[in-house]
């Protein structure tokens, strides 16, 4: 037998190779990065070109460094994340939360507590959110973007409720302590910030590709199913990669403090943007299981330049005339409200498109051989993204449903507990106050509060029961609103073309996330979040910030009750029961109510909707039964812009004005409403009126929260509106973890066999 020695002779017929030990799968800089390295000069000499004055200075060098640090360090944990094929929607309220606490628990008008404490007490918070994160995505199995997005709204409440809507300042306190030193400029020339991200940038670069950390958070982002055959713990790998953002958004938070020395009631707010951005176009792949560190560091120097470049204006010199005399003023053209917004959202779309689309599904190579002529080869697979998950959830539970008979059928229907629900609230409030609750006027409020919910919440059904996710529609409700606002105000539009233009423009919202979803095969999550920024910055571009009003009688009747309208063309009923009905009823109501009812018989009752579940059961078993997926999913979130669409006129009517802050926060109350009402994040499930009913429990759990209490002794209690949201966010972490629980897992069954199996006795015990 020839042995290993003899093989590895010089007269050999086959040479011997040496040995390669096995290296890690990245190294810390790459083309990307030396590419983003170029874009950054570039840019900077373009700022330099338009604005002299400021770029051409060492200053604007050490403010773009300075500005970038916080942004980098949540950069850095947001890398780890989105290598391990995960999302964290949470960094900004994070980031908000930590600043918050310190500002509660250091501020000598509060608690006063010493620097030491309040800096502990600020970790604490910022790593419990990290840990709620962990647990709710790992362990309890809650979608990322909804757990975190959750937390999100979650986060930003508390600050809201916390701070009261006020601004913390502890100027006077905070020159005198240590820590704030970070936050100045230090004896070398360039503020202490820089030198904090620099090490945390360093430290992450050098874990993430040289210790088996790195190596497992890319194995799990890569392929989590080998992750597990080859012995890695998964699940405490993808719990670690929350941890990490964390720390890092509470570095970042700290950071913030330090600087500012106080803290305003809007801090954190839009972060996740710049951060998710800046990863994204550092290298890092949606598909999980490749970015580095330095090329997230460097996405977030050019998100922080570009902002720049957009904010600091083109220098100008007016001409003014005072009193006759012809005077020279300089000034700075600038963008107007909005379009800073607007174009971080269109480069978030950009940078999701470039790696997945232009460069590993070879989008740029197809496009480039149709401009020569060439045969165009068809895309790869790409694979799933970060949000996607397993679907086809449920299927026991519905099953049991359906074999169930009588009051059991009924209350296994998935949208029965919404009906429930919405019935015992009235009964709450009907309670609470039986001199107001009942009242013509807070049914009239109401019913125009569930209006505006209701109308997202149908688009949001169909969008949902897909397995896709829409986040633009309360920036798509103020897309639109703006728009027809703008047509009748500014243009002088009549007000029927001002309203079809605006419903355009909503749909084109919903055209464009189709398109980046099926055609560009973008995760709906992604697509939508980019539109999330860029429709609500396009609102408040075109009214330029500011509040528009006074438009025609005519399109003010549109949020007006019937009675109104029917007492305009001269046809209201007289005093009575009917006068009564049509002063409670809203047109916009009537509207909703025949929208609702077309779409529940097109979702209930036809095959449209047959398709819709078919897709979000199981698209790849749809698309083997011959159904058009691609079509199905991009009319279904294009009927879901249709619908925010409309909501934003009838928003713009009843308010008769506009103000660019409408449909904040509205997908939450969206989605909720639908996963209340018994649809399910995972697809395959959700009725018209499960969503109805569940619109109408958020907004009747906001009216009980807005509620006047009369208490025993004759004073009254409200409950600070700036914590609903908390409410709302935690009403919809616990609606999807009783659908996985309850409902698909039927835990509580589970656990009562395990009782009574422990209850038997066994064979050989002793009577």
């Amino acid at each position: 037998m020839t042995t290993s020695a003899e093989l590895s002779r010089t007269d050999s017929p086959l040479p011997a190779r040496p040995v390669t030990p096995l290296r890690m799968p990245t190294g810390f800089v790459g083309g990307w990065e030396i590419g983003i390295f170029i874009l950054l000069l570039l840019l900077y000499g373009i700022g330099v070109w338009i604005n002299p004055d400021f770029f051409g200075s060492t200053t604007a060098l050490s403010a773009l460094l300075r500005d970038a640090s916080r942004y980098g360090v949540m950069a850095v944990g947001m890398t780890y994340v989105i290598v391990c094929k995960e999302l964290d929607m949470s960094v900004g309220s994070i980031f908000g939360l930590v600043a918050v606490t310190f500002a509660i628990l250091f501020d000598p008008a509060r608690l006063g507590l010493p620097v030491g404490w309040a800096l502990f007490g600020a970790v604490v918070v910022g790593l419990l959110c990290g840990a709620v994160n962990a647990t709710l995505v790992a362990r309890l199995r809650v979608p990322a973007f909804i757990a975190t997005l959750s937390m999100l709204f979650i986060g930003r409440g508390l600050v809201l409720g916390v701070t009261g809507g006020q601004t913390i300042s502890f100027t006077g306190r905070g020159v005198r302590s240590a820590f704030f030193s970070v936050g100045e400029t230090n004896f070398l020339g360039f503020n202490s910030q820089i030198l904090v991200f620099f090490a945390v940038a360093i430290l992450g670069m050098i874990v993430l590709a040289k210790t088996r950390i790195g190596y497992e958070t890319y194995a799990v982002g890569g392929n989590e199913q080998a992750a597990q055959y080859a012995g890695i713990a998964t699940k405490w790998v993808r719990m670690r990669v929350y941890m990490i953002s964390a720390v890092c958004a509470t570095i970042a938070g700290l950071m913030y403090i330090a600087q500012d020395k106080g803290t305003t009631s809007q801090t954190g707010q839009g972060v996740e943007l710049i951060v998710i951005a800046s990863v994204i176009a550092g290298g890092s792949s949606v598909l999980g299981g490749r970015g580095r560190v330095l090329g997230a560091c460097l996405g977030a120097a050019m998100v922080v330049l570009i902002d720049k470049v957009l904010r600091e204006g083109v220098p100008m010199t007016r001409i003014i005339d005072v009193a006759g005399v012809k005077m020279e003023v300089r000034a700075y053209a600038q963008l107007p409200g909005g379009a800073v917004q607007a174009c971080l959202g269109a480069l978030l779309l950009a940078a999701v498109l470039i790696e997945p689309w232009a460069i590993r599904g070879g989008g740029a190579a197809r496009i480039w051989a149709r401009l020569r002529g060439r045969e165009v080869l068809p895309a790869p697979g790409l694979g799933d993204a970060a949000i996607i998950g397993v679907q086809t959830r449920g299927g026991m539970a519905e099953a049991r449903a359906t074999s169930a008979h009588g009051l059991a059928r009924l209350l296994a229907r998935r949208d029965a507990v919404a009906v429930m629900l919405a019935v015992a609230l009235w009964l709450v409030g009907l309670w609470l106050r039986p001199d107001f609750w009942a009242s013509l006027d807070n049914t009239f409020s109401m019913l125009l509060a569930f209006t505006e919910i209701g109308l997202v919440a149908t688009g949001l059904t169909f969008v949902i029961a897909n397995g896709d996710i829409d986040l633009s529609v309360g920036s798509v409700l103020a897309c639109a609103g703006g728009t027809a606002a703008y047509m009748m105000k500014e243009v002088s539009l009549p007000p029927l073309l001002a309203v079809v233009i605006a419903l355009a423009v909503g749909v084109l919202c919903g055209v464009i996330n189709g398109l980046l979803t099926t055609r560009f095969r973008l995760p709906a999550f992604v697509a939508t979040l980019g539109m999330f920024y860029a429709a609500r910055g396009v609102g408040a571009w075109l009214v330029e910030g500011r509040q528009l009003q006074g438009f025609s009688p005519n399109f003010n009747l549109i949020g007006r009750s019937v009675y109104e309208g029917l007492d305009r063309i001269g046809i209201a009923p007289g005093p009575g029961v009917l006068a009564q009905f049509t002063q409670a009823l809203s047109t916009q109501t009537l509207f909703l109510g025949i929208l609702a009812t077309i779409a529940g018989i097109a979702l209930g009752r036809t095959v449209i909707g047959q398709r819709v579940y078919a897709v979000g059961g199981s698209e790849r078993a749809a698309r083997y039964a011959g159904i058009n997926t691609v079509s199905v999913r991009f009319w279904a979130l294009v009927f879901s812009a249709f619908c925010a669409a409309c909501a934003g006129v009838i928003y713009t009517a009843f308010m008769r004005s506009f103000n660019p802050s409408a449909g904040v926060l509205r997908e939450l109350d969206g989605i909720s409403s639908v996963i209340i009402g018994g649809g399910s994040v995972f697809g395959g499930y959700g009725t018209i009126i499960g969503s109805m009913a569940g619109a109408a429990s958020i907004t009747l759990i906001r009216s009980l929260l807005s509620l006047q209490i009369l208490l025993p002794d004759g004073r009254s209690f409200v409950m600070p509106q700036h914590w609903i949201n908390v409410v709302i966010g935690l009403i919809l972490i616990g609606a999807v973890i009783s659908d996985i629980w309850v409902r698909q897992e039927h835990i509580f069954a589970r656990m009562f066999a395990w009782l009574r199996l422990a209850r038997r006795p066994h064979p050989g015990d002793v009577a």
